[in-house]
């Protein structure tokens, strides 16, 4: 079997068993358990699948039942695969096949306004109910700022906004931009703890609903404003810009107009904040599971990709760091709550729903953890005498 083979040569460390749709069984790797865990195909196509597109077919296969996990979990698995794979191409064909389909999709992907407000609801307008079984108290859906592996999701969560308003250097009464503003919770923190003039701008609308009503519930109503916009279409100017995990709904083709947009709103002494999932490697095509069913017009940039267009734009980057392992231990708190509230998914979703879920989640927390995935947080501005010379500051 062509695929056992392929496999065998990819698992260099322990293994698992694998049982073909012929119920045929082969040890892959060196397994450590004595009751390793099982691979089970219950879908002969998968024969092939798999060994062509696994990125792809794998998660199909788990999300519809066809693929079935015995002696332990899909993240245990899933950990195990990513662990010998690393940030490798699996096999030439897998790149191949990648290759073709990202460049059809960069040919044929324009995320002009009315398509990214469809992207936007394709993914956060699902239901409100679902977000509040596994995100934190203030439905923050963006890496998280662990200065302990033992922070609970909502100081890492905390944590990640102070770090964020402190690198942004405000002063009172200053006018802040917040693009992608989500449920709101960054932007009305802004404003309490700094008494700044904040906009919030987002493309869901039920993301805007929640965050008009607590702006009301605070009585912020006369510092915090909430508007259903896409950031082309403003036309002010702000003395601090910040933007978190939006640049990831951006695409490719959109870098120079983004970032010079950016530098638009900005004040001549003012400074940008964009924080953003990216990735390490070269840039390469998006994971074709996540664009089909989770985040259809969504990209992580490569450094090199962001870094040109930010030098056109006339903004400096004044500051940069990358945060590596914080966004796999924020997905482990999402996958073990979601998983921990399967009763309450299932109230709402079927089966095959929150086997989608999950594969989302464990996947993305491993690609974080052995992967090329990373958070890039890039402090900008027009002036080099806009920050300050040291860090201090922040820490």
């Amino acid at each position: 079997m062509n695929l056992a083979k392929f496999l065998k040569n990819l698992f260099k460390e322990d293994g698992f068993v694998l049982i073909d749709a012929n119920f045929k069984e082969y040890i892959i790797g060196k397994p450590k358990k004595q009751n390793p865990i099982k691979i089970r195909l219950l879908d002969k196509s998968l024969h092939y699948k798999l060994l062509l597109l696994p990125d792809l077919y794998f998660g199909e296969a788990y999300t519809d039942g066809s693929l079935v996990i015995e002696n332990g979990t899909l993240t245990e698995f899933l950990d195990l695969a990513m662990k010998n794979i690393g940030r490798a191409e699996t096999n030439i064909y897998s790149k191949i096949i990648k290759k073709i389909l990202g460049t059809l999709r960069y040919l044929t992907n324009f995320n002009l306004i009315s398509k990214s407000k469809s992207n936007v609801a394709h993914h956060y307008d699902i239901s409100e109910k679902l977000y509040d079984l596994f995100l934190d108290d203030n439905r923050q859906y963006s890496c998280a700022y662990f200065k302990s592996e033992n922070d609970s999701l909502e100081v890492a969560q905390n944590n990640k906004m102070q770090h964020i308003i402190k690198k942004l250097n405000l002063k009172p009464n200053q006018k802040v931009l917040d693009i992608g503003s989500g449920w709101g919770t960054l932007a009305i923190e802004i404003a309490k703890k700094t008494q700044c003039e904040v906009l919030g701008i987002t493309l869901s609308e039920n993301q805007l609903e929640y965050s008009v009503n607590k702006v009301k519930e605070l009585n912020l109503e006369n510092q915090v404003r909430f508007k259903l916009l896409d950031y082309r279409e403003l036309d002010e100017k702000f003395d601090r810009v910040v933007s978190v995990g939006m640049l990831e709904h951006v695409g490719r083709k959109f870098y120079n107009k983004y970032f010079k947009k950016v530098s638009e709103l900005l004040n001549d002494d003012g400074i940008a904040l964009i924080h953003t999932i990216g990735s390490v490697d070269l840039p390469r095509d998006p994971h074709p599971w996540i664009t089909k069913y989770i985040f259809p017009g969504g990209y992580t940039p490569s450094l090199s990709e962001v870094a040109s267009p930010i030098e056109r734009s006339g903004l400096i980057i004044s500051d940069m760091e990358v945060l590596r392992m914080h966004y796999s231990h924020t997905l482990r708190h999402w996958k073990e709550r979601f998983l921990n509230k399967k009763e309450q998914v299932l109230e709402k979703f079927d089966e095959k729903f929150f086997r989608m879920w999950e594969f989302y989640l464990a996947g993305c927390e491993m690609a974080f953890k052995w992967g090329d995935q990373v958070v890039f947080q890039f402090q900008l501005s027009k002036k080099l005498t806009s920050v300050p010379n040291t860090r201090d500051y922040i820490y």
